[in-house]
């Protein structure tokens, strides 16, 4: 980079050498310019041996060399064809040796002009460098500002193999790239491709991946941008932009545009307190104006990827333009292990280590998450010095990805460490024993994030509906570690923060928004509220004060419900909490086979992986 820098300097340092070297030429000659004055002084006081006249239209240039101090020297002046034969008898007499040669003045008008004209041009030319550099780089550049910044791909190497997880969005992007390959097909049969695809979807499911390898499958053009990049603080800037990227894209037809977050430009006009954005909003009336301006079957396919789709325009969505949305969720247990095996090409994966078991304990994670459990665990890996990616290194890259790193270096007291251990017991108990809970992975006591432990609980099913007992068996497993505590110190402390607050925010859904409690089928919660105001600043409460008090106390009844079942378990099962809790307190972590050992009264080591956490250099 620093090289690259001084490079930018190397010709701007050369042209400035040249102005100087011509100011110098012409502010610093060898010879002096005299008067007519001077000259006449010049030749009584000096002894003048050579003279040159040159011959204008009505003027002569005298240029000659006089003597002073044995050393010779140049002067000029000029003189009028008058004074020619005076000073032609002066110059003899003086010396009668002096050499006067005539020269007549052939005179170029062009060169004459180029002379005047060149050192300004240079001057120019510098001074437009500067100024296209002022921006500090090619996408900067004063004289481009309102070109578009869209980056343009051509050959793109990204293929439907490398997008896995995702058959059925492949299926529907299919059409598009048929479509780029063989338009007349579609012509034939009447039918209109679709002129906006929009992608859906959480972040990290692979939205843009797919949007690429579309791209890559029809072998066309890929205009990539962001939709921040047309959102300028002047008006109007951001209008030229869409319009210069739709005048490229249509030369290059077929080709594929693609818009990354499109919500930053889409967003819904006139919305928001104090009116809109102008830039913003005229950005989006050039976008809306130039996909009607697209003829169909054109060649020229705009894909626009986004997680708020509930922010949107309307106008953006309606049919001729963005006809077509695909949501992108978050991958399955067959998906996750498909992305696995994507990433883990370049990986050395030991023999022991089944993809299939890492999708399984990563349920709820995104292709980004998966590529970065992979990643953290070749890190690992080389930390250890190892050849190979081994469980042990996948099982705490999980927990870095979902809590963060151990923190080896946080000492417990023996009183907070037992508090810990029986809290995290009583998760493990819930899960053990309550057929609708979530199934215990394993259970730690070391540090991670803000948590002073970690229960790692899994769906025993995923399904992709939740029925009224999975929630509770969920609230129930949350209060676990809660009523642990009370039952085993007759006291509570903070740990349990987390835990309640993820419990009452699945009882106030399920009175309020799933229609699972005692008020019925009714749909309390008002999500229709202003997003640009906050999420809960504008929302109106539609039901009267006396319902209000209703749902408070159906949350209330949830929650205890939910409790006094935690409690039942936990106190007959109070021999198997003592047990886990001592397994913890010697080994820290316990995977579920571990756990399985425990339940079985046997020892914890028994006929079980060694899983232990390496200590880490912190």
């Amino acid at each position: 980079m620093k090289n690259n820098k001084n490079k930018n300097y190397i010709l701007p340092s050369l042209m400035m050498m040249v102005i100087v070297t011509l100011i110098a030429m012409t502010f610093f000659q060898p010879s002096k310019n005299l008067t007519l004055t001077e000259f006449y002084k010049l030749a009584e006081d000096y002894e003048i041996t050579e003279v040159n006249l040159t011959h204008s239209n009505n003027v002569i240039d005298v240029e000659g060399v006089f003597v002073k101090d044995k050393q010779k020297a140049g002067f000029t002046t000029r003189i009028s064809k008058v004074d020619e034969l005076l000073i032609r008898d002066m110059l003899i007499e003086k010396n009668p040796k002096i050499s006067i040669a005539n020269v007549v003045d052939q005179g170029n008008f062009l060169v004459d002009l180029l002379m005047l004209i060149v050192p300004y041009a240079i001057l120019g030319g510098i001074m437009f460098f500067i100024l296209s550099k002022a921006g500090g780089g090619g996408n900067n550049k004063a004289f481009e500002f309102s070109k578009s910044r869209a980056k343009v791909q051509g050959n793109v190497k990204v293929r439907f193999d490398d997008v896995a997880g995702a058959e059925e969005e492949k299926e529907e992007i299919k059409e598009i790239i048929d479509y780029l390959k063989a338009p007349k097909k579609f012509e034939e049969m009447g039918a209109r491709i679709p002129k906006g695809v929009l992608l859906v979807g959480p972040p990290g499911t692979g939205k843009t991946l797919l949007a690429r390898a579309a791209a890559g499958e029809a072998d066309v053009p890929y205009y990539s941008i962001s939709g921040s990049d047309f959102v300028e603080m002047f008006v109007g800037v951001g209008a030229s932009r869409v319009r210069d990227m739709f005048k490229k894209a249509k030369e290059t037809a077929p080709c594929i545009i693609f818009i990354d977050e499109i919500d930053a430009v889409g967003r819904q006009r006139g919305a928001g307190m104090g009116g809109g954005n102008d830039e913003r909003e005229q950005t989006l009336n050039q976008l809306l104006v130039e996909m009607d301006g697209i003829e169909d079957n054109s060649g020229v396919v705009i894909i626009a990827a986004t997680n708020r789709d509930d922010v949107l325009d309307p106008a953006l969505l309606r049919p001729g333009r963005f006809d077509r949305k695909i949501t992108v969720g978050l991958p399955d247990v067959k998906g996750r292990t498909a992305i696995l095996g994507v990433h883990a090409r370049n990986k050395f994966l030991a023999k022991d280590v089944t993809l299939e078991n890492i999708a399984r304990r990563t349920p709820g994670f995104s292709g980004a998450d998966l590529e970065n459990v992979l990643n953290e665990a070749a890190i690992l890996a080389v930390r250890d010095n190892k050849k190979e990616i081994d469980m042990v290194h996948l099982d705490e890259a999980i927990d870095r990805v979902i809590m963060g790193p151990a923190k080896k270096s946080k000492k417990y007291s023996e009183k907070e460490r037992y508090m810990v251990a029986v809290h995290e017991a009583g998760h493990t108990i819930v899960g053990l024993k309550l057929e609708s809970a979530d199934m215990v992975q394993k259970v730690t006591i070391i540090p991670r994030g803000d948590a002073g432990g970690y229960n790692l609980m899994t769906p025993r099913e995923e399904t992709f509906t939740q029925s009224k007992s999975d929630l509770l068996g969920k609230i129930t497993g949350y209060l676990g570690g809660r009523v642990a505590e009370e039952i085993v110190f007759d006291e509570i402390s903070t740990g349990a923060y987390g835990d309640i607050q993820s419990a009452t925010k699945i009882a106030r859904a399920m009175v309020m928004s799933y229609g699972m409690s005692n008020l019925g089928p009714i749909q309390y919660e008002n999500s229709s509220g202003n997003v640009f105001l906050g999420r809960d600043y504008s929302n109106s409460q539609t039901y009267s004060g006396e319902i209000a008090f209703e749902i408070d106390k159906e949350v209330r009844r949830i929650i205890d419900e939910a409790k006094d079942d935690a409690t039942k378990l936990i106190t007959e099962h109070r021999d198997l909490l003592d047990r886990i809790v001592e397994g913890l307190l010697e080994h820290e972590t316990l995977t579920s086979e571990q756990i399985q050992n425990i339940v079985e009264n046997r020892t914890a080591l028994e006929n079980a992986v060694d899983v232990e956490v390496k200590e880490e250099t912190v």
